[in-house]
């Protein structure tokens, strides 16, 4: 399960680049925006794997959460990776304009970051919900410790990423101040 896990982000990737390949260096729009359109069906294909894989009666293990995490987090982040991707293709290899750079202070830096922390919450509860399909689908509480535990350890981490992103709005970040030639 974790080779196809690993096989189903490389396949992210791959289409990812492909199809930016397609749409900058090749001219083939179309084709290089159905790839774009195509790497959600990775995730189909890694639930429909992990689901199989259960229902089968495998054990559920820390691998099967994970692929609800990775499921998660490519609905909540995939289409701002696949733009963010987009902009530096279209910067470098058809003389679209730079990227505009993330703020990284005050205002504006904190509202990224708590943005960024919804998406987080979005992402957990997309993979929240497929881990407690998966609970429900394995039955037996032996089966299913695994799952529980991902389910744990990645409320710790959306609770800890809440602190640090909220923390830049009670405290923004300053700039650094300016050096002076001597």
């Amino acid at each position: 399960m974790v080779a196809f896990i690993i096989a189903c982000e490389i396949g992210f990737w791959v289409f990812v680049v492909a199809g930016l390949a397609c749409r900058y260096l090749l001219r083939l729009k179309k084709l290089g925006s159905a790839l774009l359109i195509a790497t959600p069906l990775i995730d189909v294909l890694l639930l429909a794997a992990a689901l199989w894989d259960i229902r089968s009666g495998a054990a559920a293990t820390a691998a099967h959460g994970i692929a609800a995490i990775y499921i998660g987090v490519s609905i909540a982040f995939g289409h701002s990776m696949i733009a963010w991707a987009d902009a530096q293709f279209h910067h470098r290899f058809s003389g679209g304009p730079a990227p505009v750079k993330p703020p990284r202070h005050g205002g504006a830096h904190a509202a990224r970051q708590r943005k960024g922390w919804l998406r987080h919450l979005l992402a957990y509860g997309i993979g929240g919900g497929i881990l407690l399909g998966m609970t429900a689908l394995a039955g037996s509480s032996a089966q299913t410790d695994a799952l529980i535990g991902v389910l744990r350890m990645w409320s710790l981490v959306l609770a800890i990423d809440f602190a640090v992103s909220f923390s830049y709005t009670l405290w923004p970040r300053k700039p650094k101040a300016q050096t002076k030639a001597s």
